[in-house]
């Protein structure tokens, strides 16, 4: 179980909010704190001040509840890349970098809600679980822009490099989330750059 706070202002925030974004809401804040494994759509409906009649009108069933949180989620880290490649066009160093600063600057948040990804995983089980299966073509997509900023970068072997800085972006938030390692933010930066000039400085020794 993760440790969560209520987002400010919710209280006056979601009661604004259409039915199928106040049931979002509620389920996002009952999965982080209790897992999804544990949350019933009763509890949900509840927290939603709504009824499971309705909430069952908006998703169809719970899985269908989680899938559709999760794909929220990965939108918004495939936002974050977006607008990093905007800010840094052809520049894959800086590009790479920027990432890895979105994911430190996230760090805190991770300390207290978990990572949803890692969460979610541990409580689907079924490998054939939709919501798992979006969970994989999202990292293999990051995975993607990864390599291809790495390229830009000058990485001599690209896929290598991404394949590094991926563990290290992952490592980073279980580290945080389980607090083994202090400055992790400022690390992760750290290492990350390490990586990309390791990377780029063997294609320029064999020019």
């Amino acid at each position: 179980m993760t440790s969560s706070t209520p987002r400010p202002g919710r209280d006056s925030r979601v009661p604004r909010l259409p039915p199928r974004e106040r049931i979002l809401d509620a389920a996002e804040e009952l999965f982080l704190r209790e897992g999804v494994r544990a949350v019933g759509v009763q509890a949900i409906a509840e927290r939603a001040k709504t009824t499971k009649m309705a909430l069952y009108r908006h998703f169809a069933t719970k899985d269908a509840l989680i899938e559709e949180w999760l794909r929220i989620v990965a939108a918004g880290y495939s936002t974050a890349f977006d607008r990093v490649e905007a800010e840094h066009a052809d520049d894959g160093r800086a590009q790479v970098l920027g990432v890895a600063r979105f994911v430190a600057d996230g760090l805190p948040d991770i300390v207290r809600r978990g990572c949803p990804f890692v969460n979610s995983i541990a409580g689907l089980g079924d490998p054939g679980h939709p919501a798992r299966l979006l969970i994989e073509t999202h990292k293999a997509h990051q995975r993607r822009r990864l390599t291809a900023m790495c390229e830009r970068a000058g990485a001599h072997a690209p896929d290598d490099v991404s394949a590094e800085v991926t563990f290290l972006l992952e490592g980073a938030q279980v580290s945080a989330q389980n607090g083994s390692v202090d400055r992790a933010g400022e690390r992760l930066v750290a290492a990350v750059t390490a990586v990309l000039d390791r990377g780029t400085a063997v294609r320029e020794e064999r020019r």
